[in-house]
């Protein structure tokens, strides 16, 4: 069966068309999926009973299942999702204030290597299609009640998502469409660990979504140790490709730091990362690290954290510390897959 959430507009009109159907089917069908959150074809009653068989027959919209669900007492809620294949990703729906955040995978596993994070344990197993990453979208706003809508989507969850560009592109389309979730680019946040020729590709398709590029390190020496494929690019070319984004589309940059105990957060570090993130317009967005099972990196200490941070305010560098969310729901990227997968026996 194919899957609905892959079609296109043109694809699903055409497959309307060939079924003497008016075209203006395709809306209904689409406000069906985005708008009123439909749990299945029967539901969108305003459909003849024909034309619900039909699309019954012919696709299916829903290829994940909800293994398992947790929420924490700040409103964060975690949704492990099994793919059709018997593969698991992760997705998660952040409360703050007003904003309905998701945060969503583009990969099983991830190929990057960074030491300290649970994604990227056990390697890579696949790309998402562009359906299963929608999926994760429809997923976590069913989780809302009928008058809130989703706000934010930072693409931070499983994987890198520039190495999944050409399924995430046309989800993230999908996501921004008045006839899909409405959600304006600069409300769309893509995290990466810098792939200079995927980056140049954003900006020559004109994509205006924000960018954040997660540094963990202000040396090569460093980062090499912490995210391994820097080794084959280097910070200088993955900062210049950032630069030259800025350039095209004018969204301000942002800078990822997850901030480790005694690894990456002495006053040298500080001081490297005010030379290096000096004069760009961004934000270093430094991130207290969350714990993962069975690996030694440690959360910093208070004081650690705010000397760290008074050195770069002092630098002018534009900073903000995240509040932790989630952490009592394993919320950090792959805790609750791979703690499954050791329950089933199949993680060391």
């Amino acid at each position: 069966m194919q899957h609905l959430l892959e079609q296109t507009a043109e694809q699903l009109q055409a497959w309307l068309a060939e079924r003497e159907l008016p075209s203006y089917r395709a809306g209904q069908i689409w406000r069906w999926l985005f708008e009123r959150r439909a749990a299945d074809f029967e539901a969108m009653t305003d459909l003849p009973k024909a034309l619900r068989t039909s699309l019954a027959a012919d696709f299916q919209f829903w290829t994940t299942t909800i293994a398992a669900h947790q929420q924490a007492g700040d409103g964060t809620e975690k949704l492990l999702l099994e793919l059709a294949d018997g593969q698991q990703i992760e997705c998660v729906l952040i409360r703050e204030g007003d904003r309905r955040t998701i945060c969503i995978s583009t990969q099983v596993g991830c190929a990057m290597g960074c030491v300290f994070c649970a994604s990227g344990l056990d390697g890579v197993v696949r790309n998402l299609t562009t359906g299963e990453i929608i999926e994760q979208m429809l997923r976590l706003a069913r989780l809302l009640p009928a008058e809130e809508r989703l706000s934010h989507i930072v693409v931070m969850g499983m994987g890198e998502p520039l190495a999944n560009l050409d399924r995430l592109l046309p989800a993230l389309e999908t996501a921004a469409s008045p006839a899909g979730l409405g959600i304006s680019p600069r409300r769309i946040t893509i995290s990466t660990v810098g792939l200079p020729p995927a980056l140049d590709r954003l900006a020559n398709e004109d994509c205006h979504y924000h960018l954040a590029v997660s540094l963990h390190a202000p040396n090569d020496e460093l980062r090499n140790r912490l995210v391994p494929v820097n080794g084959k690019i280097g910070i200088a070319p993955i900062l210049a490709a950032a630069d030259r984004y800025f350039e095209h589309t004018g969204r301000r940059l942002t800078f990822e730091y997850v901030l480790l105990g005694g690894l990456n957060d002495r006053p040298q570090h500080a001081r490297e990362l005010v030379a290096l993130l000096r004069g760009k317009t961004a934000l270093l967005n430094v991130i207290p690290y969350n714990p993962v099972a069975g690996l030694p990196y440690r959360t910093p200490t208070a004081a650690a954290l705010e000397e760290f941070r008074n050195i770069l305010t002092r630098g002018g560098i534009n900073v903000q510390v995240r509040q932790r969310k989630g952490d009592k729901i394993d919320a950090a990227c792959g805790q609750l897959r791979r703690s499954r997968l050791a329950i089933g026996g199949l993680a060391e």
